[in-house]
């Protein structure tokens, strides 16, 4: 899991657990009017409200409550509920990670208030939701660096916010775009745009006022206006001292700082870090805390304080470490080692330098990875528009010949240009193909590791800290295995068992015990044999929850590896309920969705046929035991695939 995603899935956590009783209430309250609603166009208006209300608590239920308004949308052609679903249903994708499936509800949703404005109903709600779908098209691309999309529908939504008068919404882009341009570096534009969102959040009132007001004196610090930082700084202080916004406070002490001490004031700025420090530590925001930890290290460093200077700086490592951010726990070890040094401890201070160079050349790989991939784009991008360019150049002969050679000659190019026609369209079939496998795998990894942290979010709950503390250890290890080989399109047998074992010791941890498993390879499996990774594991968390949870007592998971027939067959059977059963009880469920492991599973399995050209499918059979269901037997008939 990148470092971004691994922080937007702790802000969630956080926001899932601060959820406010009363949108709780409007959630109760809005079931309880659904009950009684008999007209369609108010209970798909009803549907949208709570798919709105549940993207930051659950956006699997978001999706539910969406497909619901987009059923009995298109039932009675109500298209501004379709087009307010298809912008639930992109929120809870963008939650989920899944951009580009996110991307299309979102162009979706255009096109239908388009021609809700066309037919001039609900003029002023269309507009307002053709300005979000623009806007959280903007949030997508910038997500995926894609600045000058991103740019282009932040303008288009900031135009449709300004044409109804929306102010609020207005400052809101105003201020994305504001980040989007400090994030290139582009000072004076990110300056224009945030101090634009500042005069309208003013006399509104905004709480997020100060957060604006923060942001624009950090610019200034960075360009080395002093005097304007401070006075931004300044005028944040009174904002938040009005709102008693505590998580504000904590980064703003952080920033001043900064600030005294460039201003060579440090004792100054030791007050203030050991302030933000305080902050943080109360609202127990690890990651601000290790910041603040590691400002005081560096300002007693230059002290030559070095015995209180460790403490701080291995505070602010063993706070990074915690929470796992590479970047921090970089500097942290740098400091940690040049302390150590400092006190005349080389052994310490190369330990410590060798951690530093560890998380430096990660830093540096991801940075390399993520260069490797933008200009493989623009490679991709260049080799097109080259191709267009040979393309049109080609037309031009062809109507040059057609004139002065004549029919004969025109017949022959057309045959010419068919053939090439023809090639080039089973190139771009085979492309397609494997574009697909790797699109498919990728929805695959956000689906897994948003099951795992929901996993753990219940373990936390359920059994407290020190058995949190275990299960959190070994999903990390889980996680680095899953990391290390689902980069390639094939992960070799023998790792796919081990991280199989890893998950299905997470979930005995979880569920108390309540199976046991076993996994075998036979002697005709080779170890250099491969599969596509992410492939076993959502059949096996299906045993677990649907067969081995509603169980009555203890049962049994057995995943078997086997070659037959020149095929790689993986069996996964359980001793539970059976599918049928297990069927009813989820349709009994208020809580229930729609799985999307076999669905994606099926398709990869296609693709992986139309790639190998060998054959590759699943098999589902429930087991019968004395007139009895006993369980269920999932079968995977794979082409064998060599690592190289």
């Amino acid at each position: 899991m990148n470092p971004k995603f691994r922080l937007i899935c702790f802000l969630l956590f956080i926001l899932t657990h601060g959820i406010s009783n009363a949108q709780n209430v409007q959630i109760d309250s809005l079931k309880n009017a659904l009950r009684i609603t008999k007209t369609d166009t108010l209970k798909v208006n009803q549907y949208n409200q709570l798919a709105d209300l549940y993207k930051e608590i659950d956006p699997d239920s978001t999706l539910f409550f969406a497909n619901k308004a987009t059923v009995l949308s298109t039932k009675n052609d109500y298209r501004f509920g379709l087009a307010s679903a298809n912008i639930n249903k992109g929120n809870a994708s963008i939650i989920l990670g899944n951009y580009a499936v996110a991307l299309k509800y979102f162009t979706t949703a255009k096109s239908e208030y388009e021609v809700v404005l066309q037919q001039h109903k609900n003029t002023k709600q269309a507009t307002r939701g053709l300005a979000r779908a623009y806007a959280s098209s903007g949030v997508v691309y910038s997500e995926q660096s894609n600045h000058t999309l991103a740019l282009e529908n932040y303008e288009k939504a900031l135009a449709h916010y300004q044409k109804i008068k929306e102010q609020k919404s207005v400052s809101k882009v105003l201020i994305n775009i504001g980040i989007l341009y400090k994030s290139q570096q582009n000072y004076p534009k990110a300056l224009y745009y945030l101090e634009e969102a500042y005069k309208i959040q003013l006399p509104l009132q905004e709480e997020n006022a100060p957060m604006t007001l923060t942001n624009i004196g950090a610019i200034y610090f960075e360009l080395g206006e002093y005097k304007n930082a401070i006075q931004y700084y300044k005028k944040a202080k009174t904002g938040y001292e009005k709102n008693n916004n505590k998580r504000g406070f904590a980064l703003l002490n952080n920033y001043l700082g900064n600030y005294y001490k460039k201003q060579n004031n440090k004792a100054l700025a030791l007050e203030y870090y050991q302030k933000s420090l305080d902050a943080y530590e109360e609202i127990q925001n690890k990651f601000g805390a290790s910041l603040a930890l590691h400002s005081i290290g560096l300002l007693l460093q230059e002290e030559q304080k070095y015995n209180e200077a460790l403490t701080y700086a291995n505070k602010s490592l063993l706070y990074a470490k915690e929470i796992d951010v590479l970047d921090q726990t970089f500097h942290s070890e740098k400091l940690v080692s040049e302390l150590y040094e400092s006190l005349n401890d080389p052994k310490a201070a190369l330990e410590h330098y060798k951690n530093y160079i560890t998380a430096r050349d990660s830093i540096n790989n991801k940075e390399t990875n993520k260069k490797f991939a933008e200009a493989e784009m623009n490679y991709e991008f260049k080799k097109k528009e080259a191709l267009l360019s040979e393309e049109h150049k080609r037309q031009i002969q062809l109507v040059i010949f057609s004139i002065f050679g004549g029919l004969l000659l025109i017949v022959l190019s057309l045959v010419i240009y068919n053939r090439m026609q023809v090639k080039r369209r089973l190139t771009l079939k085979k492309e397609v193909a494997e574009y697909e496998q790797k699109a498919l795998h990728l929805q695959m990894n956000p689906h897994f590791v948003f099951n795992c942290l929901s996993s753990i979010s219940s373990f936390i709950v359920q059994n407290g800290t020190d058995s949190a503390l275990k299960y959190l250890s070994k999903f990390s290890k889980l996680m680095r295995l899953t990391l290390e080989y689902s980069k390639g399109s094939l992960i070799p047998i023998d790792k796919e068992i081990e991280s199989l074992q890893n998950y299905l010791e997470l979930e005995q941890l979880r569920f108390d015990d309540k199976f046991a498993f076993e996994i075998e390879s036979t002697e005709n499996v080779e170890f250099n044999m491969g599969l596509p990774p992410l492939l076993i594991q959502p059949f096996v968390e299906n045993a677990i929850l649907h067969g081995m949870v509603p169980k009555e007592g203890k049962g049994k998971i057995s995943v078997n590896f086997d070659v037959q027939k020149e095929q790689l067959v993986c069996t996964i059977t359980d001793d539970g309920i059976g599918f049928s059963e297990s069927k009813i009880l989820k349709e009994n469920s208020v809580t229930a969705h729609q799985s999307m492991a076999l669905a994606i599973t099926k398709k990869r399995l296609k693709i992986m046929e139309s790639i190998t050209s060998k054959s590759a499918k699943i098999e589902i059979i429930e087991l019968n035991s004395e007139q009895q269901k006993s369980g269920t037997k999932v079968t995977l008939y794979l082409p064998i695939q060599y690592i190289p």
